[in-house]
């Protein structure tokens, strides 16, 4: 039977290791109107494009292992040519595709929670 001392050092090891743990930062991350691509791994992304709501596109040569891209969210243009107005149009969608150097593709979406009009037209809102 493992004593209260050795099951309270157990707590303490695993609490501590809980609070020192770090979720790895996301690929893409949105702030103020500028989005910042981060390629933390260890391969180059070729032939990168990044999609805004589906619609909207900008492209980049290359982005290398370890490298960063950061951009306006009005540098995104459609294929007519509108430019992307985000005082106007809220960000749904936001998807990172590019190829990696043995020609696979790779592909990072990122995830949005839904906002509060969305909930009310599930009727998530809804008492019963």
């Amino acid at each position: 039977m493992v004593g209260r001392p050795a099951a309270l050092a157990f707590v303490l090891v695993c609490a501590a290791g809980a609070s020192c743990y770090k979720p790895p930062p996301e690929a893409m991350t949105l702030t103020s109107g500028m989005l910042t691509i981060d390629n933390r791994t260890k391969n180059d992304w070729a032939n990168v494009e990044i999609w805004l709501n589906t619609y909207y596109r900008m492209q980049v040569k290359s982005i290398p292992a370890g490298g960063r891209v950061q951009t306006p969210l009005d540098f995104f243009v459609a294929g007519l040519g509108q430019r992307f107005n985000r005082n106007k149009t809220q960000v749904r969608d936001l998807r990172l595709t590019a190829r990696l150097p043995d020609g696979k593709p790779l592909e990072i979406r990122k995830e949005f929670e839904g906002d509060v009009l969305d909930a009310v037209a599930r009727g998530a809102g809804k008492k019963r």
